[in-house]
């Protein structure tokens, strides 16, 4: 997918990735969709089974699920089991995601935070 500010029809973006990951040897297929400054907004699908691995978390992060049902492992102990439409705040903690059926969702994420000035 070639990047574009949208407008973005999430429906048929769900199906498509849906697809693409299903397709993929490893069972997942991700887009970024939209990005503006430290903010970026990706499409992710996994098949059932699929699975991020353990990973850093950037300094905000939300993910809304658009289609199945995932599970978010943390370190801490404190996983999250998220079906379709529900929307979390991610913790700034290392973390995974497992599908638990085939899944699509949207991932939010603030990469960078600018420091603000203090005056002069």
């Amino acid at each position: 997918m070639t990047y574009s500010p949208g407008p973005h029809d999430l429906t048929a973006l769900t199906r498509t990735t849906l697809a693409a990951a299903l397709d993929d040897p490893h069972g997942r297929h991700g887009d970024l969709l939209l990005r503006d400054g430290h903010l970026r907004q990706s499409i992710i699908a996994l098949k059932s089974g699929a699975k991020l691995a353990d990973h850093n978390a950037p300094p905000a992060a939300t993910l809304q699920v658009l289609l199945g049902a995932v599970d978010v492992t943390a370190g801490s102990g404190a996983d999250l089991h998220l079906e379709q439409g529900q929307l979390v705040q991610l913790t700034k903690e290392r973390h995974g995601v497992t599908a638990r059926e085939d899944s699509v969702f949207l991932l939010t994420t603030v990469t960078g935070v600018e420091e603000e000035g203090h005056g002069g």
